[in-house]
C-alpha cells in the first residue's frame, strides 16, 4: 500500500493555534464526561451503596472480561434536554466482551431518578438494541428500574417507539438466535417486568431484586391485600414458585459471574467475513489531529492529514486520485481490519458524486466495511450545475449510501449540512455508528447561510410594502438566527437527542472506529442490491 506523506508542520503558529482551540474542546468534553459518569450525584450513589448494590458502571466492569475495552453509546442521552438532569438518560449502554463474546450490555442506573424512563431513555435502550440487531450481538440487561416516567407516560408509554417496543425486540431478537439475557439486580415493575419475563435466561438477586407488574401500593389499591415486596415478587417467589426466573444470585457479584457463564453456555463463533491483517500504529501522532483541524469550520485542512493518523502504518491507496477531488476514496487498515474510506476534501461536484457511488459500489461487492469521515457543506449549486445534472449525480450517491449493506461507519470531523449529509451516510441512512468530534457542527446549513436567507426573505417582503430595512435592524434580525443554528448545532445538543452515539476525543477516532468495526463484523456478509441510478 501507498504510505501518505504528511508535511505538517507542528511548529508552526496556524498549527498551535489549532491545537490549542481543540485541546480546549476537548477538555470540555472530557469534563461533561466525568460529569456524566457520576450518575445521580454523590448522595445517591453512597444510599445506593448501602443498600449492597453496585453502582451501574462497576456492575458493568465486574460483568467483562478482564482488559475488554467498553464502547459506550449514547453517553450524553438527556443532557441538558429536561427541566432536572438525567444523566446519560438514566441507562448506561454499551459493547464489551463477556465470556470472550461481545455484547450488548443495557445497565439501568438507579441513582438517576431511580432508574425510571424518560422519553429519551425509551430511545437510548432502542438505540442499544437496534445495535444489538443489526450486527448479531447478545443483549444483557441489568435491570434496576421503577418503570416508565409517569408524569411523562403520553412520551414514553402510547406510540409505535415507546416503552413496549423494548419487549417487542426482545421478543424479535430472541427468534432470530440473538440471546437475551436479564439481571435483576433491583426493582423491575409493570411493563418493565416483561425484561425478565421475555429473557431466554434471568437472573434475579436475593432480597434485593423484585419482579412484579402492580407493586404493593397498586396491589392495595386494587384488591385491598398488604403484601411486601419481596415476598410479592422476590427471589424466592420466582426462582421457587412462579418460574419467573432461572438463577437465584445471593447479591451483585455472585449474579453476574451467573451471567458470564450464560454468556459462556451460548455456543457462539463470531464471523468475522472480512480477512483481517496484524494491527499496526500509523506512522503519525494521533494527537496532532488537533493541530490539524482546529475548531474553525472555515479553515480548509487535507483530510489525508488526518487520514493518515488513524490508518495502519498510515497506508492509503486511493482511488480515482485525481478526478472528483473533493472527495477522497480509497482503500486501508484500521487495527488489521479492511476498510473503505470516503472523506470530505471540499464541496460536492457531480464528478465527486459520481466517483463515491462507485467506489461504494466497489467495496459493496468485495464486503469491505465503509468508514465515512464528514466535513461537507453540501452539493455545489448554481445554473451551471443544475444544468449539468447535480441532481442525479448527488442522487447516485446517496442511492449507493442508502442501499449498501456492508458495515458503515460514519465519524463527522467538521460541518455536517444539507444533502451532504445524506451522500455522506448521515443518521438518516443508519449507520451501525455515528460518532462527532467536538468541533463537529451539524444543521440543515450553516448559521450565516439561514439568517441571510431568512434576512432576504423577510427584505423582499418589505420592499414589496414599500419599506426599508436599515443595517443596524438587519443585523439584529440575523443574530438570533444565527446563535440559535449555533446551539442547536452544537456536539452535545445532537448527542442528547441522540442523532449520534456519541462525542469522542479526536485523538481516540482509531481506537472507536476499531471497536464498531469489530462489533458489526459479529453479522454474516450481506449482499448489497442497488435501486435505480438515473443515468
Amino acid at each position: 500500500m501507498t504510505v501518505l506523506q504528511s508535511k505538517i508542520n507542528p511548529r508552526a503558529e496556524e498549527f498551535q493555534a489549532n491545537k490549542a482551540s481543540m485541546a480546549e474542546a476537548v477538555a470540555d468534553l472530557r469534563e461533561q464526561v466525568s460529569k456524566i459518569q457520576q450518575g445521580g450525584g454523590p448522595s445517591y450513589q453512597e444510599r445506593h451503596v448501602a443498600r449492597g448494590k453496585l453502582l451501574p458502571r462497576e456492575r458493568i466492569n465486574r460483568l467483562l472480561d478482564d482488559g475488554s475495552p467498553f464502547l459506550e453509546v449514547g453517553q450524553f442521552a438527556a443532557y441538558n434536554v429536561y427541566d432536572e438532569e438525567v444523566p446519560a438518560a438514566g441507562v448506561v449502554a454499551g459493547i464489551g466482551r463477556v465470556s470472550g463474546t461481545e455484547c450488548m450490555i443495557i445497565a439501568n442506573d438507579a441513582t438517576v431518578k431511580g432508574g425510571s424512563y424518560y422519553p429519551l431513555t425509551v430511545k437510548k435502550h432502542l438505540r442499544a438494541q437496534e445495535i444489538a440487531l443489526q450486527n448479531r450481538l447478545p443483549c444483557i440487561y441489568l435491570v434496576d428500574s421503577g418503570g416508565a416516567n409517569l408524569p411523562r407516560q403520553d412520551e414514553v408509554f402510547p406510540d409505535r417507539d415507546h416503552f413496549g417496543r423494548i419487549f417487542y425486540n426482545q421478543a424479535r431478537m430472541s427468534a432470530d438466535d440473538i440471546p437475551q439475557i436479564a439481571v435483576v439486580m433491583g426493582l423491575c415493575t409493570a411493563g418493565g417486568a416483561y425484561v425478565p419475563a421475555m429473557a431466554d435466561e434471568s437472573i434475579i438477586v436475593r432480597n434485593q431484586g423484585t419482579i412484579f407488574l402492580a407493586g404493593p401500593p397498586l396491589v392495595k389499591a386494587a384488591t385491598g391485600e398488604v403484601v411486601s415486596a419481596e415476598d410479592l415478587g422476590g427471589a424466592d417467589v420466582h426462582c421457587k414458585t412462579s418460574g419467573v426466573a432461572d438463577h437465584y444470585a445471593e447479591n451483585d457479584a455472585h449474579a453476574l459471574e451467573i451471567a458470564r457463564r450464560c454468556v459462556a453456555n451460548l455456543n457462539r463463533r463470531k464471523p468475522v467475513p472480512v480477512e483481517v491483517q496484524k494491527p499496526r500504529a500509523p506512522l503519525y501522532d494521533e494527537e496532532e489531529i488537533y493541530g490539524i483541524v482546529g475548531t474553525d469550520l472555515r479553515k480548509q485542512f487535507d483530510v489525508r492529514d488526518v487520514i493518515a493518523r488513524i490508518v495502519d502504518g498510515s497506508e492509503f491507496d486511493e482511488f480515482k486520485r485525481y478526478y472528483g477531488q473533493t472527495l477522497v476514496t480509497g482503500f486501508a487498515h484500521i487495527h488489521g481490519y479492511p476498510v473503505g474510506i470516503i472523506a470530505n476534501n471540499g464541496i460536492l461536484f457531480s464528478e465527486s458524486a459520481q466517483k463515491g457511488a462507485h467506489f461504494i459500489e466497489l467495496c459493496c461487492q468485495r464486503n469491505i466495511p465503509l468508514l465515512f469521515l464528514q466535513n461537507i457543506t453540501g452539493f455545489m449549486v448554481g445554473q451551471k450545475y443544475e444544468a449539468e445534472g447535480i441532481a442525479k449525480h448527488g442522487a447516485k450517491m446517496v442511492m449507493a449510501v442508502a442501499c449498501a449493506n456492508v458495515p458503515k461507519i460514519t465519524v463527522l470531523i467538521g460541518g455536517s449540512y444539507g444533502a451532504g449529509n445524506y451522500g455522506m451516510c448521515g443518521r438518516a441512512y443508519s449507520p451501525d455508528f455515528l460518532w462527532m468530534w467536538p468541533n463537529a457542527r451539524i444543521s440543515v446549513m450553516g448559521g450565516e447561510q439561514a439568517a441571510g436567507v431568512m434576512a432576504q426573505v423577510r427584505r423582499e417582503g418589505m420592499e414589496r410594502k414599500g419599506e426599508t430595512w436599515s443595517e443596524e435592524d438587519e443585523a439584529a434580525f440575523k443574530k438570533p438566527i444565527a446563535d440559535k443554528y449555533e446551539h442547536q448545532g452544537h456536539p452535545y445538543y445532537a448527542s442528547a437527542r441522540l442523532w449520534d452515539d456519541g462525542v469522542i476525543d479526536p485523538a481516540q477516532t482509531r481506537e472507536v472506529v476499531a471497536l464498531s468495526l469489530s462489533a458489526t463484523l459479529n453479522r454474516p456478509a450481506k449482499p448489497s442490491r442497488f435501486g435505480v441510478f438515473r443515468m
